[in-house]
């Protein structure tokens, strides 16, 4: 585990270790659809670890079970696309009191990977011409804006 989970409580340790599984969920559903691609594209990127160096540990952590726990999180979360969106803009916004207890340059890897994950799983899902495009509904949710950026203050 990251060893800056470990001051943290039980319940924050558990929004960091959810936080990529929404993000995926967030931009795959942004266009009220999460198809099959997108849900590869995810599986891929969990276990590829393809993400900032230092997150290596957790996102091995991440990746155990990856497709599992994201299976179980969208049996829980509301089915209704923009109800979704909502529960999921609001789990991710609680990053910004956890964000600050860790170390600086983790909480901005962190956030950094967060936005490469959204970024790859929109590009996931083809766009228009189906090369590597954003759709426009995934755009307004890529820039995770509900989560404020560690390293801009």
């Amino acid at each position: 585990m990251l060893k800056e989970l470990e001051k943290l409580s039980a319940s924050e340790v558990e929004l960091m270790m959810k936080a990529p599984l929404l993000v995926c969920i967030l931009i795959a559903g942004a266009d009220s659809e999460i198809d099959k691609n997108e849900i590869k594209g995810a599986i891929g990127l969990a276990k590829k670890g393809k993400v900032i160096g230092s997150l290596a540990e957790y996102y091995k952590d991440v990746a155990e079970d990856f497709e599992d726990k994201l299976k179980i999180l969208l049996r829980i979360l509301p089915k209704e696309p923009s109800s979704r969106n909502s529960f999921v803009v609001e789990e991710l916004s609680q990053l910004n009191l956890i964000l600050p207890k860790m170390k600086k340059s983790a909480a901005v890897d962190f956030y950094k990977s967060l936005r490469y994950i959204a970024k790859k799983i929109a590009e996931t899902s083809g766009g228009v011409l189906g090369m590597k495009a954003v759709g426009e509904k995934e755009m307004q949710f890529l820039g995770l804006s509900m989560i404020m950026d560690p390293g801009s203050s």
